[in-house]
């Protein structure tokens, strides 16, 4: 199994017994927090009691080797271990280990303030899904390091424009969120990027977002943040999230440039040297088939997100019901014909002159483009159908 939930050994103070309904379950993940993870849980009871929340702390030890779960266990935490490292991971531990309605995640390194915690609650009880934190108005003197004052707003920025998403701190480690709506977050990261992941999912799949600021202190400890890292991870989420961006916007203008650099050479041949227009013929035909691969695999990409995840993708689903399998493959057998079509004429003439040299390139340059760009469409159009094939293959085939 994924998660272990550990035992008590002998000689460790249990933790008390837990209310039959728990409303919050308090989640922190540690990794050798020694110094900071019995205050933190300590603090959060304090609050749940000073509070009236019946609720329960959850320690997710990823792989600490100073004690750090045996302290946050004598402190009164329920300690999950994840041996497997990262941010995600741990975070994923402790959410299946979680009893609560509403889950609220917080540092174990002292950076929040665990008095924020009924402030949370009292969003997620008036209709919010997630409610995000907001570090950026009020944040301590060496709380942030200068990269990350300038980096979080750069990179919130472009997932807000991406996404378009309502958050101006997107990588807050305080945050709040129902418990039933994680099944429908689907999240998978094990990384920091598991923050951009969670708002990410949660945009998508239509949750309400709310933000509350809050002030963020000076950590215990050494950190274990890597800005440049840690900022490529969340970057390079973004971008693999975002299928049309990072392939069918691309592709479209490449395609769009190399077929105006060839038609600009069969129609106005005269305004190149000889050299010149077969070298801009080849550079607009690479320039036409990389981007037609390019759009297969941004179509692929928006077609893995609805069948694997249940996104919503109104232009795709309107694709689907009027484009099939068979007209991608009878496009592409049509391209592929005309391009062996073409070459074959070529072919034969080259044959009739004797072999010698070759005067039609332009010709020739199109042809192959041709044949290329059906081998392209023939294929893509099968991979769309078979990832289309996922979401069928979920319902029973048969009696049992």
């Amino acid at each position: 199994m994924r998660v272990g939930i550990g035992t008590e050994p002998a000689g460790r103070v249990a933790s008390p017994p837990l209310p039959e309904q728990i409303r919050v379950s308090v989640v922190i993940p540690c990794l050798n927090e020694a110094a900071s993870i019995a205050r933190c849980v300590e603090a959060a009871r304090t609050v749940l009691a000073e509070s009236g929340i019946a609720g329960e702390v959850v320690v997710a030890d990823n792989g600490s080797d100073d004690g750090s779960g045996e302290l946050a266990s004598a402190a009164g935490a329920r300690v999950v271990h994840e041996p497997r490292r990262g941010y995600g991971s741990a975070y994923l531990a402790g959410f299946a280990a979680a009893r609560g309605d509403y889950i609220v995640m917080i540092d174990a390194d002292l950076t929040y303030d665990f008095g924020e915690i009924p402030r949370f609650v009292g969003e997620l009880d008036s209709g919010a899904d997630l409610v995000m934190g907001n570090r950026m108005r009020d944040i301590e003197p060496g709380a942030m390091s200068l990269l990350s004052r300038l980096g979080n707003p750069l990179l919130s920025g472009f997932l807000n424009l991406l996404f378009r998403t309502p958050v101006g701190d997107a990588h807050c480690g305080m945050r709040g969120l129902r418990r039933d709506a994680l099944g429908r977050l689907s999240l998978q990261s094990t990384g920091m990027e598991f923050a951009s992941e969670m708002v990410i999912r949660a945009a998508r799949s239509g949750l309400e977002i709310r933000e509350l600021p809050i002030a963020l202190r000076a950590r215990e400890g050494a950190s274990k943040l890597s800005p440049f890292r840690d900022g490529w991870r969340h970057l390079r989420l973004m971008l693999l999230y975002h299928p049309t961006f990072l392939f069918l916007v691309p592709g479209s203008l490449l395609v769009a440039i190399g077929a105006l650099l060839m038609a600009l050479v069969f129609g106005h041949a005269s305004l190149f040297g000889r050299g010149y227009f077969v070298h801009t013929l080849i550079g607009g035909s690479l320039l036409v088939i990389v981007g037609t691969q390019l759009f297969g695999f941004g179509l692929c990409g928006r077609a893995y997100a609805v069948h694997q995840f249940g996104d919503s993708d109104r232009w795709l689903q309107r694709l689907e019901r009027r484009v099939r399998l068979e007209h991608g493959l009878l496009g592409g057998l049509a391209l592929m014909v005309a391009g062996l079509a073409v070459g074959g004429v070529i072919v034969g003439r080259w044959i009739a002159h004797g072999l010698g040299g070759l005067s039609e390139e332009r010709v020739t340059i199109l042809a192959a483009t041709l044949l290329i760009i059906g081998i392209q469409v023939f294929f893509t159009s099968f991979l769309l159908s078979i990832i289309g094939m996922r979401r069928a293959g979920e319902r029973p085939a048969g009696p049992a």
